[in-house]
């Protein structure tokens, strides 16, 4: 499965409807439309997907209809990381159970300057929890949001405790020294730093690949990147992520979205989020049209479904 959690992987977005409930509905047609038009894989449920927004049950039925809508649950990583260890341990149960490719986890993010013992015990509750379907837990790295790191030597030690369990590490730190110092520890455990940026590095074999929320809105030019080493194509995604230096991101994916596939509603968020204003989402499309081009615009969501 390991093999397929490779390359271009889009942090796909969470659709939500009217009344502020996940739409599984939507967010399985992207997921499809994602996998068909360049992504090699899909984190589900991560920070672009909005998972801590949602409970626990929500949690679950997204990644319940992941699987009933015949997504290939084996080209799927999902969040399954929470602040209670029980929480964590349900959701990477339930992702065990339905057949995902691994379970990605952050950090119990409540309490701040805990002990490295104490992030140990939490991993080793989740692997011993998840023993009788043991699947692959990779580790997830975002001190700016979760404040707690997961520091390099207890990294090591994570691995050397509980061996090929801990499969990799998705780093949206920003802090290449250690993106890079955690794929040294071993040629086995899969890093996948947050931007397309690196994805020349990723082909020379430095890192896994990319795990990118705006892989959502530039998966085409990621996968040309990816697979043929195509520099211009990827001076164009980077461009397009560029967009939103400065402005909140997963609100501006959505906001994007929302203009690429011509649907509104995938610009709702979840609060505390709050989604780009008219003013905000007319300016970043304009800027992602003039970038794309209409010759070279990627297919769109309804196009995709009229096909099918």
């Amino acid at each position: 499965m390991r093999d397929k959690l490779r390359g271009v992987i889009a942090a796909i977005a969470t659709a939500v409807d009217e009344e502020g409930e996940p739409d599984c509905t939507r967010s399985a047609a992207l997921a499809r439309f994602l996998l068909a038009n360049g992504c090699s894989a899909l984190n589900v449920l991560g920070t672009t997907g909005e998972a801590t927004s949602f409970s626990l049950e929500q949690r679950k039925r997204v990644m319940t209809a992941y699987r009933e809508n015949g997504l290939p649950l084996d080209r799927l990583m999902v969040g399954t990381g929470a602040a209670a260890l029980a929480d964590a341990v349900a959701l990477t149960r339930h992702a065990a159970q339905l057949g995902f490719a691994g379970a990605l986890l952050l950090p119990p993010f409540y309490y701040k300057g805990v002990p490295d013992e104490g992030l140990l015990a939490y991993i080793e509750a989740i692997v011993n929890a998840t023993s009788a379907r043991p699947i692959p837990l990779y580790l997830y790295h975002f001190p700016a949001q979760s404040g707690l790191p997961w520091p390099i030597p207890l990294v090591k030690r994570l691995l050397e405790t509980f061996g090929t369990r801990i499969v990799g590490l998705k780093d949206s730190s920003g802090d290449m020294t250690y993106a890079r110092q955690a794929a040294a520890i071993s040629p086995a455990f899969d890093v996948f730093p947050s931007t397309e940026a690196v994805l020349m590095q990723a082909r020379s074999g430095e890192f896994a690949g990319c795990i990118s929320a705006t892989a959502n809105l530039n998966a085409d030019l990621c996968a040309r990147a990816w697979r043929s080493g195509d520099g211009e194509a990827l001076d164009a995604a980077v461009r397009i992520r560029k967009l939103f230096d400065g402005k909140p991101l997963v609100p501006g994916v959505k906001a994007l979205i929302a203009h690429i596939h011509g649907d509104a509603g995938w610009a709702r968020v979840k609060p505390p989020l709050s989604p780009f204003s008219a003013g905000e989402q007319a300016m970043v499309a304009a800027a992602y049209d003039a970038l794309r081009g209409v010759p070279s615009s990627p297919p769109r969501l309804a196009a995709a479904a009229q096909a099918r």
